[in-house]
């Protein structure tokens, strides 16, 4: 039996449409590894199940902000909060870490970990993609129509605090600040925070609850994604002094240690030695440069930024492909050159930002800057970081303990 050509080509034409709505389909599936987590049974049912893929069409750049508490990483979540073509979250880890593991067990365990990591990566990936209603199987209370009042540090995320996510009085050019957010805005809507993530290029967020690069490998390889991450670190004495500061009673025994001149025998030394292989086992595979960070890893440490804001923004925003905004560059002039009595909560992004980085020199005696370099002493070698080799030499700031290196990234 013969077909004509008109027969032919119709078969042919109905065929190159199934193909594409099968395409379609395929690639604007939302996925979620774990969908519909409740209360009951919540870590239990956390899954490892293989991904249906789906592609990035739009080619929207993915930022992941990789650090530690105090290591600088609120200074520059800012560089992408100020950005009116980026859509930022300020730790929403947060929520997962809360809900799965219990305020006062919260721990360091191999199962911990696992629970965490597996919940964090479905969560970053829904975020990715603008799915706000994720978040929701991790808010308590949990939101009642789609919104809430118990995102953690909503205020620090400019979209979330400004129109059409937020209406508050005044001027449309009225910018927030984090207290006058929550007071101002009311609940959050996160219908509305999740069309304003759509209508942005770029969706940026910063967490400290990831241990290592090397747990984001899923995320990083997910042909879903555009994600590049950027590593923070910093100077482990450096932020040893700043968590001592700021989390006084955590650090109680570091703080006696500094005042009475004796080492407790108690002293907690996880609190730096946790920070310190964190950092060498990352950096480590970062540095080495594996195929799959290829154009998708950048090292920053925090001392650099600090010394040439400027510089190091621009080279940032280089590598990730993002033209610079000028309202990230006036945000640099003003909160790099400030005094820093004008912010003086923990979260403070307003410093004279060359001064803040050695700070530290001056909070710690030579004895626990001592202790701190023996125990880090492997890291401070891969970061360029300088042992102080005596009190005189800690405290003249004429001699630098910051190496001049280059953390190409590898492009």
């Amino acid at each position: 039996m013969q077909c004509s050509w008109k027969a032919v080509l119709l078969l042919a034409l109905a065929s190159i449409a199934i193909q594409y709505t099968a395409i379609r389909t395929f690639t604007a599936k939302s996925f979620h590894t774990c969908p519909g987590l409740t209360d009951t049974g919540l870590a239990e049912r956390l899954c490892e199940e293989g991904p249906t893929f789906s592609y990035n069409l739009s080619r929207k750049t993915h930022v992941l902000i990789l650090a530690t508490t105090r290591s600088g990483s609120s200074f520059v979540g800012q560089l992408f909060n100020q950005h009116m073509d980026v859509f930022y979250l300020f730790e929403p880890l947060y929520h997962v870490q809360n809900t799965l593991i219990p305020r006062f067990t919260q721990g360091k365990s191999p199962a911990d970990r696992r629970v965490m990591l597996g919940a964090s990566r479905d969560l970053l990936r829904s975020l990715y993609d603008c799915d706000l209603y994720f978040l929701e199987n991790y808010i308590k209370p949990p939101p009642v129509n789609h919104t809430t009042n118990r995102v953690f540090r909503r205020g620090a995320s400019r979209v979330l605090c400004s129109r059409p996510v937020c209406d508050p009085p005044g001027s449309s050019d009225l910018i927030l600040e984090e207290g006058d957010c929550v007071r101002m805005c009311g609940l959050l809507n996160l219908t509305l925070a999740a069309e304003a993530c759509r209508e942005r290029s770029h969706v940026a967020i910063k967490t400290v609850r990831v241990p290592e690069v090397n747990d984001l490998r899923a995320l990083v390889e997910d042909p879903r994604l555009n994600l590049k991450v950027i590593q923070l670190v910093r100077d482990p004495r450096g932020i040893l002094a700043s968590r001592s500061e700021t989390f006084r009673d955590t650090y109680r025994l570091w703080r006696l240690w500094y005042g009475t001149g004796r080492k407790p025998y108690n002293l907690d030394v996880t609190q730096l030695t946790t920070v310190c292989e964190d950092f060498s086992s990352s950096v480590s595979t970062g540095l080495t440069r594996p195929s799959w960070l290829k154009g998708k890893y950048m090292l920053v440490r925090y001392e650099d930024l600090a010394r040439n804001p400027m510089k190091k923004t621009e080279e940032i925003y280089e590598f990730l492909g993002i033209p610079l905004d000028s309202h990230v560059a006036h945000w640099i002039q003003n909160n790099t050159r400030g005094d820093p009595t004008l912010g003086k909560h923990k979260y403070s992004t307003v410093r004279n930002s060359a001064a803040t980085a050695e700070k530290w020199r001056f909070r710690l005696s030579y004895d626990i800057v001592a202790f701190a370099q023996n125990a880090c002493q492997q890291v401070l070698a891969q970061l360029g970081y300088k042992m102080a080799n005596s009190e005189e030499e800690l405290k003249n700031p004429a001699i630098s303990l910051v190496e001049e290196r280059d953390f190409r990234p590898f492009l």
